[in-house]
C-alpha cells in the first residue's frame, strides 16, 4: 500500500511580539512567574489564519519547488478559522492556485497530526501531493485580561508538502483519540473567549501523551533509543518534560520553540519541527515521534521516518 513522505515545508509567523515584559503592564504577573510555569518568553500576535497559512503553504511549496498546481489537496488544521462559513482552506487555496480540493480539520492542538494521518490514507485512495498546513491565530479568542489564559496562546503557522510514495512510506505508526468526556476542561463558545481547567488539563496532557507516544512505538516496533527527536505539542514546558521523563526521553532530544511562540495549537508541531529542521537537528534516515493533545480531549501521536 502507498504511503507519504516529506518533501517540503514551511512556516510563518505575524512580525508582532507580545514579550512577558509587555503583560507585565497589562495583567497581575511577571516574566519570571511565566517562564518558570510555562517555558514562554514571548509570542507572535497578529494576522489572519488564511494570511499566515499561505505564507506557510507558499514557503513549503517554494522549499519543495513545486506550485500550488502540482497539489491535489489542501488539508487545513485550525481551531480559528477565520470565518463560521466558509472555511478558510478555500481562501489559502485560491491564494497558492491550487487547483484540488480544500477542507478545514479541526482536532485542536492535535490537528496536524490527524492530518498527517488523514493525508496518509488519501494517499492509499489515489491522491498524489497534499499540502498540509496548520495555522492559527489564537490571540483573536484569548482574554487579554485573563492572566490564566493570556500568557499562553500565540498565532502562527507550519506547513508540509506531502507526496505520494510507491513503497509504504515514512509514516511507520499512527495513533488518534478523544474523550468527549472532557470538553469542558479547554473550550470557546461562539463570540466568546477561552476558557480553561489549567490543572486538570496539564493532569490529562501527560498521561495521554505517554500512553499515546507508548502506543506509537510498539505499533512502529521501535524503542525511545530508536528516536532521534521527540516533536510534541508546545503548550507547557512542563509538560513536555513530564513526558519525556515518563518516556524515558532524554529532554535534550525534544524540539522545543515555546519560548518563543508560546501555544499555538495546530501550528505548534510544525513550527518545532520545521525549527529542528533549520537548525540541523533532523537528518535522512531520522526517526522522529510527533506527539500532542488538545480540546476535545483529543492527542495524537505518529511515528514519521524522515527521508533521505
Amino acid at each position: 500500500m502507498p504511503g507519504l513522505r516529506v518533501v517540503g515545508w514551511g512556516t510563518a509567523v505575524p512580525e508582532k511580539v507580545v514579550t512577558n515584559r509587555d503583560l507585565e503592564a497589562t495583567i497581575d504577573t511577571s516574566d519570571e512567574w511565566i517562564f518558570e510555569r510555562t517555558g514562554i518568553r514571548e509570542r507572535h500576535v497578529g494576522g489572519t489564519t488564511a494570511s499566515l497559512g499561505t505564507e506557510a503553504g507558499r514557503n513549503a511549496l517554494d522549499q519543495a519547488g513545486l506550485t500550488g498546481a502540482d497539489i491535489d489537496l489542501l488539508l487545513l488544521a485550525t481551531t480559528t478559522a477565520d470565518k463560521i462559513v466558509p472555511g478558510t482552506s478555500p481562501t489559502i487555496q485560491h491564494n497558492l492556485g491550487i487547483a484540488g480540493g480544500a477542507v478545514d480539520l479541526n482536532a485542536a492542538c492535535s490537528g496536524f497530526v490527524y492530518g498527517l494521518v488523514i493525508a496518509n490514507g488519501l494517499f492509499a485512495s489515489g491522491a498524489k501531493r497534499i499540502l498540509l498546513v496548520g495555522a492559527e491565530t489564537l490571540s483573536t479568542i484569548t482574554d487579554w485580561d485573563d492572566r490564566g489564559t493570556a500568557i499562553l496562546f500565540g498565532d502562527g503557522a507550519g506547513a508540509l508538502v506531502l507526496e505520494r510514495t510507491d513503497d509504504e512510506g515514512d509514516l511507520l505508526s499512527w495513533d488518534l483519540g478523544s474523550d468527549g468526556s472532557l470538553t469542558d476542561l479547554l473550550y470557546c463558545n461562539h463570540g466568546e473567549k477561552m476558557q480553561m481547567d489549567g490543572k486538570e488539563v496539564f493532569r490529562r496532557a501527560v498521561r495521554v501523551v505517554v500512553d499515546s507516544a507508548t502506543t506509537v512505538l510498539e505499533k512502529a516496533k521501535i524503542n525511545v533509543d530508536d528516536l532521534s527527536l521527540i516533536v510534541p505539542h508546545q503548550a507547557n514546558i512542563r509538560i513536555i518534560q513530564a513526558a519525556c521523563q515518563r518516556l524515558n526521553i532524554p529532554e535534550e532530544k525534544a524540539a522545543i520553540v515555546i519560548d518563543r511562540y508560546g501555544n499555538t495549537s495546530s501550528a505548534s508541531i510544525p513550527l518545532a519541527l520545521v525549527d529542528a529542521i533549520e537548525n540541523d537537528r533532523v537528518h535522512g534516515g531520522d526517526t522522529l515521534l510527533l506527539t500532542g493533545f488538545g480540546a476535545g480531549m483529543t492527542w495524537a501521536s505518529a511515528v514519521l521516518r524522515w527521508p533521505h
